[in-house]
């Protein structure tokens, strides 16, 4: 929180914009009389208000939120030239930003949030709001610490979007977190970046790297229990994606037992959900239909990239028998609008491709 040393005309107008109060407004709050705030907004920085007074505008100031804190040093600091701010410490802030860290992770958390719901647009306004003010944050661990975890936030929102590989990708955001993870000596958090970089490496259609990286973290006592069994569950996907569907659904198995015993059901739905491609890959599409409703009737979160996702697996099994072609279609075309609708780039993707392979042994859809 801002402390004001001395009071000025121009501290007091500063403050008054801050507040987005007018001239009356900000004067019946302070308990004076709308000509004592005009003159000070009229000579600035050459009036000062009475002792009094001083100690009325420092509570005004002090009961502030953190929004209004901000709003008034970035005011503060634009009405303030050089030459008449050298030698004089108008205002200090109190500890390292604290007040503006404590509003920066509540932004993080509401970014997680958006995220989760694919609001893409909402998520990136908030990063963008802090990393662009702080593009060289202090030294202090909070600040680095807060800066590593938004930039991580950075790489799942290109992620999700398609952004994979370039100088302004995932992967650029992932390695930029984990640098700075290093650096603060957080083990945990720069083997998760690890397990982010292995993603990005498997969506780059580097499969067998991916799986050794998976493979590595699966044992990996940095993470917790669940990201390990998310790794090993990975190292099926890998497996399933190169053609090799028996072996990738002996590792998926044990993976959903662990997510069973460590009760995560969202989890838990994706593990089947992956186990259904990696049989249909196999020719079992019995057991690939049998895992497909499993995944389909359970787990808690319902998010739009759940469902592209769910309604993609569902089609493309279907696809794969002649008879419900027409209905394997009609689940990829709800999948893809709603992929679209929500900038699920890599999902549209992968659509598509689906949909490539299918005008092939059974010939293009019936219209």
């Amino acid at each position: 929180m801002a402390t004001v040393h001395h009071w000025t005309g121009l501290e007091a107008r500063a403050l008054r914009l801050a507040l987005r109060l007018s001239v009356r407004a900000f004067a019946q709050r302070l308990g004076l009389a709308a000509a004592t705030v005009s003159k000070w907004e009229s000579k600035l920085a050459e009036t000062e208000p009475r002792p009094d007074t001083q100690a009325i505008l420092d509570t005004a100031l002090g009961r502030a939120d953190a929004a209004v804190h901000l709003r008034f040093e970035t005011l503060l600091s634009e009405m303030i030239s050089p030459v008449r701010n050298v030698g004089r410490r108008r205002v200090t802030a109190s500890g390292p930003r604290a007040w503006e860290y404590e509003s920066w992770a509540d932004d993080l958390d509401r970014v997680v949030v958006a995220l989760s719901r694919q609001n893409f647009a909402f998520a990136d306004s908030l990063l963008t709001r802090w990393l662009s003010r702080f593009k060289d944050p202090d030294p202090d661990e909070k600040g680095l610490y807060l800066f590593a975890r938004s930039t991580a936030l950075l790489g799942d929102l290109k992620r999700d979007r398609g952004v994979v590989l370039g100088p302004l990708s995932a992967q650029h955001s992932y390695a930029g977190a984990r640098a700075v993870f290093a650096r603060l000596d957080i083990p945990r958090r720069v083997a998760q970046l690890d397990l982010s970089l292995a993603v990005i490496t498997e969506m780059s259609g580097k499969l067998e790297s991916a799986a050794r990286d998976y493979e590595t973290l699966a044992v990996d006592d940095r993470l917790s229990r669940r990201d390990r069994a998310r790794a090993r569950l990975w190292v099926g996907t890998a497996l399933s994606k190169g053609g090799r569907h028996d072996c990738a659904t002996r590792v998926m198995r044990a993976a959903t037992r662990d997510f069973e015993d460590l009760t995560e059901p969202d989890d838990w739905s994706v593990a089947h959900q992956k186990l259904a491609l990696a049989r249909r890959g196999a020719g079992d599409l019995t057991q690939a239909l049998h895992f497909i409703d499993i995944a389909r009737g359970s787990g808690t979160t319902d998010s739009p990239m759940q469902r592209v996702r769910l309604d993609t697996a569902h089609g493309h099994i279907l696809l794969s028998d002649a008879a419900t072609r027409d209905d394997g279609l009609l689940v990829l075309d709800r999948a893809a609008k709603a992929a679209a609708q929500y900038g699920l780039v890599h999902q549209l993707r992968s659509i598509e491709g689906i949909r490539a392979m299918s005008e092939g042994p059974v010939g293009p859809r019936q219209r």
